[in-house]
């Protein structure tokens, strides 16, 4: 197989905010976002559905639609700029070339009209590869690393594929055409545990072998334990918290990854401790406009929470925006943005 030797790029998110325009006006679905992805790595994003997960990931490809629309901030990737500023044939070959996606439901994103191996030599074809051929080599040579007869695959329209078969042909058409960056939104969603397994274990070989830069958007904290190397927490459009996996979910700061973690189901000790988080997360038309987005459902509410928002801080090796981990008014170490050439 074909690889490129370049380095893994690292990624900045800057004062990111994604607003939807809705009845209300325009409303932020993400608000203020610093996230850095460190070249090599494998940043997973969690929390419950609605808080911004997939919205920042589409961010990523400049790629949100209609109602939405980035209105402020920047997405730098090395050897590419800011993404945010990108357009027309540009963005189109740094998409699939540059940064891949997988998507959430991968058969909403392959053509049941035509087969696999079509969309293959469309995909080649759209980006100029001259060498079509090789192409669907190495097509057939990820396929078969993730255990499936590429040539049969390859022959196959979407449905004659099982929802795990799928999803394992997304991974591959973001990763043939040797895209450094590569987004996988809920790529083990609606899979039994055995495939969920297979295609984690596939998702890390495959980003250590290749060099590459990822971002895993999911609800599951096991799954993102197992796989990634940091992890950030979002709540309401905002990171809450954000650090070495080991660290974020060992002693978790945050109330609401505190409360994420213990909501886990346990099939073993005292499975009285497993408790679900009280109320429901907010939506758009009901995020708070100042102060914590999560003081509705948090225990450790204060007056300030109410109105004012909680700057991200370093607190035990990872950044945490809570008025309760760092005092208002005590001297807080400042969240640094490490800058990578």
């Amino acid at each position: 197989m074909t690889l490129t030797t370049t380095a893994a790029p690292g990624v900045r998110i800057r004062d990111l905010t994604v607003v939807y325009r809705t009845p209300h006006g325009e409303l932020p679905a993400v608000r203020g976002v610093d996230l850095t992805l460190a070249p090599g790595t494998i940043t997973g994003v969690v929390g419950e559905s609605g808080s911004g997960k997939s919205t920042l990931a589409l961010s990523l490809l400049n790629a949100v639609q209609p109602p939405g629309r980035i209105a402020s901030g920047s997405v730098e990737i090395d050897g590419i700029g800011d993404v945010v500023r990108l357009g027309g044939e540009r963005l189109r070959q740094t998409r699939g070339r540059r940064i891949g996606y997988v998507f959430q439901a991968a058969q909403n994103s392959l053509n049941p009209l035509k087969t696999i191996g079509k969309q293959l030599l469309d995909l080649g074809r759209s980006h100029g590869v001259e060498d079509l051929r090789g192409l669907v080599r190495d097509a057939k040579e990820l396929l078969a690393r993730m255990g499936m007869d590429g040539a049969r695959v390859l022959d196959s329209y979407q449905h004659e594929l099982s929802g795990g078969m799928r999803q394992r042909v997304g991974i591959m058409l973001a990763l043939v055409l040797n895209a450094k960056v590569v987004v996988l939104d809920e790529p083990t969603t609606a899979l039994d545990m055995i495939t969920q397994a297979m295609i984690l274990r596939i998702v890390r070989e495959i980003h250590e072998e290749r060099g590459l830069t990822t971002l895993i958007i999911t609800h599951d904290v096991g799954a993102v334990a197992e796989i990634a190397d940091d992890l950030a927490v979002m709540y309401g459009g905002r990171v809450v918290e954000h650090g070495p996996v080991e660290e974020v979910l060992g002693s978790p700061a945050h109330p609401y990854t505190q409360a994420l973690i213990r909501a886990i189901p346990r099939l073993s000790g005292d499975l009285s401790l497993a408790r679900p988080l009280p109320g429901r997360p907010p939506t758009l038309g009901t995020l708070p406009v100042t102060g914590c987005v999560f003081r509705e459902r948090c225990d450790r509410r204060m007056p300030i929470c109410e109105t004012d928002d909680p700057a991200q801080v370093v607190a035990g090796g990872r950044t945490v925006a809570c008025h309760a981990v760092v005092p208002p008014h005590a001297p807080a170490e400042p969240a640094m943005r490490k800058e990578y050439a």
